[in-house]
């Protein structure tokens, strides 16, 4: 596996349309309000990945460092996980929590 490439940029959502701004403090993986991401990357910040599809978030596991967010492209079926950030959207956080995936 590839080191993990730093990448914190503001992008649009395509999933709702909300302008992402920058994390800040880590790199910018998902949208804070609706937690859809996009698959780009093969390993962490590579942009790598050809899918492109949409990341929807089916659920949530809690680990040692926080919230992680389990993300299936709707495109290719993969499934892929990311910490969650300090401005996620709290309510929506606690909904994955109870789904089974």
């Amino acid at each position: 596996m590839k080191n993990f490439t730093v990448v914190d940029e503001e992008f649009i959502c395509e999933n709702c349309g909300y302008h992402v701004p920058k994390l800040g403090y880590s790199c910018r993986n998902h949208c804070p309000k609706c937690l859809h991401s996009k698959h780009v990357d093969k390993n962490p910040g590579d942009r790598e990945e050809e899918c492109h599809g949409d990341l929807e978030p089916i659920g949530l596991e809690i680990g040692k460092k926080g919230y992680v967010i389990v993300f299936k492209c709707k495109k290719c079926g993969r499934i892929r996980k990311n910490k969650s950030a300090e401005d996620d959207d709290m309510d929506l956080l606690i909904k994955l929590s109870t789904k089974q995936y």
